[in-house]
């Protein structure tokens, strides 16, 4: 018996030492998850407690350089779900289908989702007042109207290529909407409310509210009126001559920053979804490549005169080719130029003498400087999808491949390097980063944050050199291939350009060429330069006749825009079947209308009024008109 009451007892203890355990463990463990985890699982709760309502931040606007609004948000209610809150289904998915205009089993597979919210795409997504006052006004359980935004574009089409576009979560996707993404964007805000496992919110919980931070405000060097002046010719042209594509391209000199840039065909970036992706993916100033032509021929002028090569008064006697490595290479006019100087070669676009002065200087100069000018890679242009271009390897470089680099084909080229690279050579010699960013402003209040200062990447010839290529390029508009750009008073210089269009067998297309000029002025201080290309116009294919006319209307109306003043001191046009000169009036008030037709032939008369004396005349004294402009003259006696 005492035997058996041990064994009990001994029992009795194990089963307390183990309930003392397991007690002392329990405490242990409860007090580890009080003292050390309590936070922990606390927000743990919370997080699963609650739901968010996110609210979008509004995107920073994109301005013009003078604060014209080119992109900008518009309010857009959007339809969110929360399915845990939804009593029924079905008849909420059919009143939204019918709303919303949208098929009601999609409507219903969104709004019956195991997620603690869902957007109701994309049917839901940017609606309109009117359906989002209609939605509000069912009440519907577990269906909420959030203020979204999206992005509205005032001006069409106007500069879409580099405004971009954003996709339906106001996402940047092209342009500089994608460029400066992250800076544009801001971030979201939301609701957080306490809700139980069904989804249902919870009577006690409190409401909390994270506001959005919106986007910077982006101000572009673009110049709304530049732009607008820029694609009015732009169709002008495609209208006069259907080509394949045209592009243009208005560039500060000085700083290197666009006040335009425009492609054709274009698109509107608010029905991106409707235009053919190859328009809106390629920015024809930054995405196209192609030989050049004589535009060229401007980078071999400035080495050839920086490494004094060549003095624009030495002659020069071209029989309309030139034989390198057993090829002829010809010129442009059959027959040749005759005897000219090196200046007359430059306002001739004479082939044999561009190869002359590439012989002179050798393919490790020439391409020296070809590379300094900016070729064969990126400018570093603030947009996507910019091009490199193609060059010459220098060890495959013979003769023939020397003397066509120097007048402008067998190279590939991009129309923002040329643009960059001739703004070099007319600056100063500063070879400029060409940029689109110019400041960023605080949404609220326009405060400036941060100013995109002008970015120099090198000098590549010398201020010298450069007023030189100034002046040989006013003599190409006002005596050479250029003079259908010449504008009376403001010194246009430029280059034409006409190049062939390599096929997919590598070989030159007949009638099939990009034409082109590049322009700049005033001669004598350059504020704007200018390119514009169209591929393959229909009738004639000179960028003389076709290019030179439409960068002469926009630097014209650009250059009275800005306030730019006239000279006098310009380069008269010679009188030629292409460029009709400009002349000064006459003053004829005071004269006798006998001797005035006896001696004026410079221009037909028209008279008004009886008696022989010229009392008043339109237009007046010593304004500048193009030679035979007529002039009316009003009479009467002393």
């Amino acid at each position: 018996m005492r035997g058996l009451n041990s064994i009990v007892r001994k029992r009795l203890f194990a089963v307390f030492m183990i309930a003392l355990f397991v007690f002392t463990a329990l405490m242990g463990r409860l007090a580890y998850v009080q003292l050390f985890q309590g936070v922990w699982l606390t927000e743990k709760a919370k997080d699963l407690q609650s739901r968010i309502v996110p609210f979008e931040a509004k995107r920073g606007r994109i301005l013009d350089r003078n604060g014209k609004k080119l992109a900008y948000n518009i309010s857009s209610p959007t339809v969110m779900a929360i399915p845990a809150q939804i009593k029924n289904p079905v008849n909420t998915a059919k009143q939204l289908a019918r709303i919303l205009r949208a098929p009601e089993e999609k409507i219903y597979e969104q709004i019956t989702k195991r997620s603690l919210s869902v957007y109701i795409r994309p049917w839901g997504r940017k609606i309109s007042e009117d359906q989002a006052k209609e939605i509000q006004g069912l009440r519907m359980p577990g269906i909420v109207v959030t203020e979204d935004s999206k992005r509205y574009y005032p001006y069409g089409s106007l500069a879409a290529h580099i405004l971009g576009f954003t996709g339906i979560d106001n996402q940047g996707l092209a342009g500089l909407e994608l460029v400066y993404e992250e800076r544009l964007k801001g971030t979201k805000g939301y609701v957080s409310f306490s809700a139980n496992v069904k989804g249902e919110k919870l009577p006690f919980g409190e409401d909390q509210f994270t506001p959005p931070r919106d986007g910077l405000d982006l101000m572009t060097t673009l110049d709304y009126t530049i732009q607008t002046i820029m694609e009015r010719e732009l169709d002008q042209a495609v209208a006069q001559y259907q080509p394949e594509n045209a592009l243009a391209i208005a560039m500060n000199p000085n700083t290197g920053e666009i006040l335009g840039m425009a492609s054709r065909p274009t698109y509107r970036p608010d029905e991106y979804r409707s235009a053919n992706p190859l328009i809106y993916n390629r920015n024809l100033p930054i995405w196209k490549t192609y030989e050049p032509g004589s535009t060229f021929k401007i980078i071999t002028l400035a080495a050839a005169l920086e490494e004094k090569k060549v003095n624009l008064r030495q002659g020069f006697s071209d029989p309309g080719y030139i034989t390198v490595g057993g090829r002829r290479l010809r010129c442009w006019k059959g027959g040749g130029h005759g005897h000219q100087t090196f200046l007359e070669v430059v306002e001739n676009s004479c082939n044999p003498g561009f190869v002359t002065l590439g012989q002179r200087l050798g393919k490790e100069t020439l391409f020296s400087y070809i590379r300094d000018f900016g070729f064969g890679q990126k400018t570093g242009i603030d947009l996507n999808g910019e091009a490199k271009g193609i060059l010459f390897r220098e060890s495959r470089v013979g003769p023939v491949e020397l003397a066509t680099t120097a007048f402008g084909q067998g190279v590939s080229v991009t129309p923002i390097q040329q643009v960059a690279a001739v703004a070099a050579a007319i600056n100063g010699g500063d070879l400029m980063e060409p940029h689109l960013a110019k400041a960023w402003l605080d949404p609220e209040t326009g405060e400036t944050l941060e100013t995109i200062q002008p970015k120099k990447l090198r000098k590549v010839i010398s201020a010298e050199t450069s007023q030189t290529i100034r002046y040989a390029l006013e003599s190409v508009v006002a005596k050479g291939t250029g003079r259908k750009a010449f504008v009376d008073g403001y010194r246009v210089g430029g280059k034409t350009g006409t190049a062939q269009k390599v096929g997919p067998d590598g070989r030159y297309l007949q009638n099939n060429h990009i034409v082109s000029f590049i322009g700049f002025a005033p001669a004598d201080d350059p504020q704007l330069v200018v390119y514009v290309a169209v591929d393959n116009p229909k009738g004639i294919q000179f960028g003389g006749v076709v290019a030179a006319p439409i960068v002469g209307n926009i630097l014209d109306d650009s250059l009275r825009y800005m306030g730019v003043k006239k000279r006098t001191n310009q380069i008269e046009p010679e009188d030629t079947p292409l460029v009709t000169p400009i002349v000064s009036v006459p003053n004829l008030v005071g004269q006798d209308i006998d001797k005035i037709k006896a001696s004026l032939y410079s221009f037909p008369l028209k008279a008004y009024g009886e008696g022989k004396i010229v009392i008043d005349q339109i237009p007046e004294p010593g304004k500048r008109v193009k030679k035979g402009s007529m002039i009316k003259i009003y009479l009467g006696n002393k």
